[in-house]
């Protein structure tokens, strides 16, 4: 760890010394402490007492621009008037009913309104949307195999537990991945069954569909893969996989829980002028509540409706969910605030890019509507094999050093990025660009004495 990383986190434990003691009670009641794996980092987390806006408070009374929101859950930024009072007013009709109200056929009606789909079904997380388009398909395609991408995520069912993050060792070829299954306790005959392409490389697909035939239900893709920071697809490449898929008699399933509310009122499907056969929803269409959706065409959801494909959940539609949702698409969601937030998101990556230029900090920065990301490379990351080559004490120099300031840049992990919210002012993005404008020279000091110690 170089000095100027240790002075960070030592003014980091300074600032926070409540979120250390929070965490050191919660340990003996919950594994790590916290209650998912991605919460948890060295020395120890923030803990958070309350958020508003575009603001965000730990223990300690510590005020942040948050970038994080939740890991881009909360384009809507925190407690959100429009969504506020729509759960307000729904709190005195009932929070439960496990029976048909009619909010469930109007937020189904935003949706098809602005995805190429024609039926919804709903769901409470991104894990269970990207479940069960892949039952989904399987059922309709009467196949088993499925195909992903080596580095993406599609939440934490076993499925698609495979190849998330590999080590080298274990990788395989460069245009042909091993898969490699992402935690213990998956059985099998279940992780084999999921194939391992090169996102960026038509190549590597087209080979696992020839080697093969017919035997492969979907083909499952972030259409801008946001869990290796931020990598854009190449030009042409979304459309040859559409191709592909429908040449092979393959789904393709767009997993949108990260770009569906982000990239524009259509997602990706919109963005890229690519129509997928299921699209999948979560995070930001929610508002800050657990709302997960998946779509496809009659043909396609007919499976369910003819009780060849199983899909429930008690919590399905919980009508204050659901009132956040439908508040969501009518408040937040518009053209108005895309238009708003798009500019506020070309600023601050125009802004980094200046600033990374001056400093001589070897990086670029890159986005895409409200998502952005600061990366640590030389050259543009195309795979996850690109990305995973990164100087992981460097970047937590960055994101240390900018908390330590004022700015929650990203969630912690240097596969995430920040998100621009309807709550955020350009006020904000100046105070983000000014703290980075601070931090940069530091950075690119420790980069290149990092450098000149690698070559010795």
């Amino acid at each position: 760890m170089h000095g100027s990383l240790k002075k960070e986190i030592a003014t980091y434990e300074q600032r926070t010394p409540k979120s250390r003691v929070a965490l050191e009670k919660a340990q003996p009641w919950m594994p790590l402490g916290v209650s998912s794996n991605f919460r948890i980092y060295e020395p120890y987390p923030m803990f958070i007492a309350d958020a508003q806006g575009g603001r965000i408070r730990d223990l300690d009374g510590n005020e942040y621009v948050d970038f994080n929101l939740c890991f881009g859950a909360l384009m809507a930024g925190h407690c959100h008037p429009a969504v506020v009072q729509a759960v307000q007013e729904r709190l005195a009709k009932g929070t439960m009913f496990g029976m048909p109200h009619e909010l469930e056929r109007e937020l189904a009606q935003e949706i098809c309104a602005r995805y190429p789909v024609e039926q919804v079904r709903f769901g409470n997380s991104g894990t269970e949307a990207t479940m069960h388009a892949i039952r989904l398909a399987r059922g309709y395609t009467g196949r088993d195999k499925l195909i992903k991408m080596e580095g993406c995520y599609h939440g934490v069912h076993d499925a698609v537990m495979v190849s998330v993050k590999p080590k080298a060792d274990k990788w395989g070829l460069p245009t042909a991945p091993t898969p490699v299954p992402a935690s213990a306790g998956i059985p099998e005959g279940t992780w084999k069954n999921t194939l391992v392409a090169v996102f960026n490389d038509l190549a590597s697909a087209e080979r696992l569909f020839a080697e093969n035939r017919g035997q492969v239900a979907a083909l499952i893709v972030e259409p801008v893969p946001m869990n290796i920071g931020i990598c854009m697809p190449q030009p042409g490449y979304l459309q040859g996989l559409r191709e592909l898929c429908s040449q092979h008699g393959a789904l393709l399933i767009f997993d949108e829980v990260k770009t569906g509310a982000k990239l524009g009122r259509g997602g990706a499907c919109e963005f890229f002028s690519v129509k997928p056969d299921i699209v999948c929803l979560a995070k930001s269409i929610g508002g800050g509540f657990p709302l997960a959706a998946f779509a496809a065409s009659k043909q396609i959801m007919d499976q369910i409706a003819e009780h060849k494909v199983f899909h429930a959940g008690t919590y399905n539609t919980n009508p204050l969910v659901m009132a956040a949702g439908l508040a969501t698409f009518r408040h937040v969601l518009t053209p108005e605030n895309y238009e708003r937030i798009n500019k506020m998101g070309t600023r601050l990556v125009e802004g980094h890019k200046e600033i990374i230029r001056k400093s001589g900090l070897q990086a670029y920065a890159v986005g895409a509507c409200a998502n952005g990301a600061v990366m640590l490379y030389p050259k543009e990351v195309r795979n996850y094999r690109d990305w995973a080559d990164i100087d992981v004490d460097l970047w937590r120099h960055y994101w240390f050093a900018m908390v330590n300031r004022g700015v929650l840049p990203q969630p912690h992990w240097w596969d995430e990025q920040w998100t621009v919210s309807a709550a955020h002012t350009e006020a904000d993005i100046e105070k983000h660009l000014a703290v980075f404008a601070e931090v940069a020279p530091a950075l690119a000091a420790a980069q290149q004495e990092r450098a000149g110690a690698m070559a010795r």
